[in-house]
């Protein structure tokens, strides 16, 4: 079993920054990609950055030059910084990762979800 926890959201003011943390527990053999993605109430979930195992990181148009998206192999943990957050921006941030287990066969496991609220 795959554990993917998430931490750090929280309420700050628009303009402000707020970096939430993903950490990956349980049978992983290795991770290849990991991302982040959003929903905000009445909307679908939406992409919003990934980075692959490799360090390569991609990101939506929206929070492109605003988010910053990093992750520690060695740790199996996955940072978002978020810089110059709008209203807009208010969703519940999910945690995605694609994981080798220990069986031998790639899965997808995403986290519970953690609120961030940008509202003055």
């Amino acid at each position: 079993q795959v554990h993917l926890v998430e931490s750090g959201g929280g309420l700050v003011q628009p303009g402000g920054s707020l970096s939430v943390s993903c950490a990956a527990s349980g049978s992983i053999f290795s991770i290849n990609s990991m991302g982040w993605y959003r929903q905000a109430p009445g909307k679908e979930r939406e992409f919003v950055a990934r980075t692959s195992s490799g360090g390569s990181t991609n990101y939506a148009d929206s929070v492109q030059g605003r988010f910053t998206i990093s992750r520690d192999n060695a740790k199996n943990m996955m940072y978002l910084q978020m810089n110059s957050l709008k209203p807009e921006d208010t969703a519940v941030y999910y945690c995605h990762a694609n994981i080798w287990t220990v069986a031998r066969v790639f899965v997808d496991y995403w986290g519970q979800g953690t609120q961030v609220t940008v509202s003055s």
